[in-house]
């Protein structure tokens, strides 16, 4: 192994500190959990905003509108 000069070695060590400060910063940004949850949340708006599901959430809300009136009037 090759002898190293100390100031080699000691710039080696700080870009992988950098490096590694790097990484953790980004992965703290990544497992935030209120990140997490407005990616979630914004995901679940995005997808009951489509149409078709819409559509079919509304259909659903009617169903269970007419069932629980039909409850009502027969007590």
């Amino acid at each position: 192994m090759a002898d190293r000069d100390p100031d080699t070695i000691k710039r080696d060590i700080d870009q992988a500190r950098d490096q590694l400060a790097s990484t953790v910063d980004a992965l703290a940004v990544r497992a935030n959990p209120r990140r997490i949850a407005d990616d979630v949340k914004a995901a679940a708006i995005d997808f009951v905003k489509k149409p078709a599901v819409a559509a079919s959430l509304a259909g659903l809300g009617a169903v269970v509108l007419v069932v629980l009136v039909k409850r009502a009037r027969n007590r």
